[in-house]
This record gives C-alpha cells, sequence and structure tokens, in this order.
C-alpha cells in the first residue's frame, strides 16, 4: 500500500483570497460551454429534506477530457439564523479521475456565491436590455448581494435599485454596501416596484409568488435564483407563459426551477445560446427569465482554478492521505 498520499484542505479564507469576479465568470462560461458541447457531464441530483429542518443536496460531474471529476455536499440549514451561523453551507471536493483518490476539501460557501451570481452575470448579458436603468431585488442576503454586485459590473447604465426585504423592513447593512454605486432603497410595495423595474432578481428562500404577474412589464428579464428544490417557488402562475425563457439545464429546471410550475413552457439552455447552438432574437417587448438551479460544472471550474492557484501560492493546509 501507498503511503504518500497528501490531501489539501482549502478553508473559506483562502478560497476568498483567490476568488476574483473576472475569473469566476471566465470559469463559469466555460462550464456552460461545456455543458452544451455535452463534453461535461452532471449528474443526478440528490437533494433531501433532514428531519433537522435541512436541506441537504449533492451536486456532482467530470469533464473527461480534462480529467475533472468531483461533487459539492450543500445545502440550506434556517436554524443556523439563531446560532449566529450561515444557513447556506456547502463543502467541494475533486478527484483524480484515474484513481479515485480526494485532491482536495474546498470549503464551498464562497464559491457557491460567486459562480451563482456569475450565471445571473450571464444571463444578463445575453438576455436584458442593454440600456437597462432600473432593478428590483427581492431579498437581501448573501446571493441577493452576489447577484446585485455581478448585475452593477455587468449593466453600467444600473442606476436606480429598489429592494424588497423580509417585512418590507429597510436593511441598511444591504443599503451601505452598494452605497455610492447606484440610488438604492427600500421599495414596501412589491408590484409596483416590479413595475418601475427594467430588471427584477428574485433571491429568496423559495417560499412563494412574489408578485403579481400583472406587475411584470414587457421588456423586463428576470433572474430567479430562488427555486432550487422540489416545491420551492417564486414567480407567479401566468408570467413564464408570456415569457422567453432560458434554463441552465432543462432537466434540472423541470425538477427543481420555475419550470416545475409551467412544464410545457418552451426553453433554450444559457449554454446553447453561448455556443451559438441555440439563438434568441430579443425584441424591446419581450419579457426574459432566466431560471437558475446552478450546474456541478460550475462548481467544479471554479474550483479547479481555486486548487490550482493554492497549490501554487503554498495555501491551504496538506495533511497525510495514504492509501
Amino acid at each position: 500500500m501507498r503511503s504518500d498520499g497528501r490531501l489539501l484542505l482549502i478553508d473559506k479564507h483562502a478560497v476568498e483570497a483567490l476568488l476574483r469576479p473576472d475569473d469566476v465568470i471566465e470559469a463559469v462560461r466555460n462550464a456552460f460551454v461545456l455543458h452544451s458541447q455535452r463534453e461535461g457531464r452532471i449528474f443526478p441530483v440528490v437533494r433531501e429534506t433532514l428531519s433537522t429542518g435541512g436541506v441537504f443536496g449533492i451536486k456532482s460531474g467530470d469533464v473527461e477530457s480534462q480529467g475533472l471529476l468531483g461533487f459539492k455536499a450543500a445545502g440550506f440549514w434556517p436554524r443556523n439564523r439563531t446560532r449566529g451561523g450561515e444557513p447556506h453551507q456547502a463543502t467541494i471536493m475533486l478527484f483524480d479521475p484515474v484513481t479515485g483518490r480526494p485532491l482536495c476539501v474546498i470549503d464551498g460557501n464562497a464559491i457557491t456565491t460567486a459562480r451563482t451570481g456569475a450565471a445571473g452575470a450571464l444571463g444578463l448579458q445575453m438576455l436584458a436590455r442593454a440600456d437597462s436603468v432600473r432593478a428590483t431585488v427581492f431579498g437581501t442576503g448573501v446571493q441577493a448581494r452576489a447577484q446585485l454586485s455581478f448585475a452593477l459590473r455587468t449593466l453600467p447604465g444600473l442606476r436606480r435599485i429598489r429592494y424588497v426585504s423580509r417585512g418590507a423592513k429597510r436593511d441598511e447593512g444591504f443599503e451601505r454596501m452598494f452605497e455610492g454605486q447606484c440610488d438604492i432603497g427600500s421599495a414596501t410595495d412589491a408590484d409596483a416596484a416590479v413595475a418601475d423595474s427594467d430588471v427584477v432578481i428574485t433571491a429568496t428562500p423559495g417560499g412563494g409568488p412574489l408578485f403579481d404577474a400583472s406587475a411584470v412589464r414587457p421588456g423586463t428579464h428576470l433572474t430567479c435564483v430562488g427555486a432550487d428544490t422540489r416545491g420551492k417557488r417564486e414567480l407567479p402562475d401566468g408570467l413564464l407563459d408570456r415569457a422567453r425563457l432560458v434554463v441552465d439545464d432543462r432537466e434540472q429546471a423541470l425538477q427543481l426551477g420555475e419550470l416545475q410550475w409551467a412544464t410545457d413552457v418552451p426553453c433554450v439552455e444559457l449554454g446553447d445560446l453561448l455556443t451559438g447552438r441555440a439563438t434568441l432574437a430579443r425584441d424591446s417587448g419581450d419579457i426574459t427569465v432566466f431560471d437558475m438551479t446552478g450546474l456541478a460544472l460550475q462548481d467544479l471550474t471554479v474550483s479547479r482554478f481555486i486548487h490550482e492557484r493554492a497549490s501554487a501560492q503554498g495555501l491551504g493546509a496538506h495533511i497525510a492521505w495514504p492509501w
């Protein structure tokens, strides 16, 4: 038996030091392209509720031609808030596909946040009107902040941001994060805020429709993040029937995303738009929706460059892992 095996552990501080928005966007774009070209595989998703009140899931996949193999074990534990902790928890592992040996264990929270924000940015690039000025964000948590951060980078014309928080309360921390970048304020009427928006971002736990379908004006783009489990939704009935729908993966969206509530609505995958396998000629009056459920390949392509850079810069901790 060999005894020279080593395992690299990369904690959240090292991950956060290595994440750069442009690099994450490029890695996520690569994940969508690999998925479109069927060079990267995504394996069936595990998503189960627990008696503890949490939701536990596993997303996994590989890219055979690049020697990339791994999974993310992640989920949502809302009771963590009462413990002063983050409800979203994620851990990523990469493996040597030849031997099956683990290469690294990576804290996946920051990666999940960044890669989801980057996916939203790619959706905005492909689908939102370039002259978009006004946006409404539902939620003020980690993912809402990531989506808005990437949106402001992607659509420089965005100037007026309204947010809808739990209980329609003002979130001063959320406002401070974007102070100086835009005119930001709390909205007390969700329907009125949506009706006055060019872009709508929904980043909530997905407990039910957030606004009335009639509030969405022609020309609006919606980035939908919160529906990632059976039974979750953020959009009202009838909206997808009026929209041009784009998903990250059709089968996954049918099982976990907004598409589970409107299974007959036609859609295209974002990766196919990026590679040109599909086209979507957007008219100025079209409503577009990007239904995001999250691809394992996004986690893997981002984790790969984190692993490579941590190794090159001597970050993380190596432990003996004999075999």
